[in-house]
């Protein structure tokens, strides 16, 4: 009985990802349970997403965590510069940093 309950959890969650990735610009990044859940569940990720304990989540419930919820940044781009541009640096400018 156990066992169907955690294909059933799983399924749930699962759809509750896809769901939220289809309707939203920023992708799901970790999902939040009430520390009782996690425990008892005893998984630490579902489809690579970590499971965070949150002791603010009533239990039977979780939380899809957006990337927009985390702050976190968009794509890192390294910048090339085109051209080369000089720089001069005061007479006692570079002495005075170290």
């Amino acid at each position: 009985m156990a066992r169907r309950a955690e294909v059933k959890n799983l399924e749930v969650i699962s759809k509750a990802i896809d769901q939220h990735n289809a309707n939203c610009e920023w992708p799901a990044v970790a999902i939040e349970m009430n520390p009782f859940e996690v425990e008892r569940l005893g998984w630490d990720e579902i489809r690579g997403l970590p499971i965070r304990p949150n002791p603010n989540m009533g239990t039977g419930t979780f939380r899809i965590v957006c990337a927009r919820d985390e702050g976190e940044p968009g794509e890192v781009v390294e910048a090339v510069a085109e051209r080369r541009v000089e720089v001069t640096v005061p007479a006692g400018a570079q002495n005075a940093r170290r």
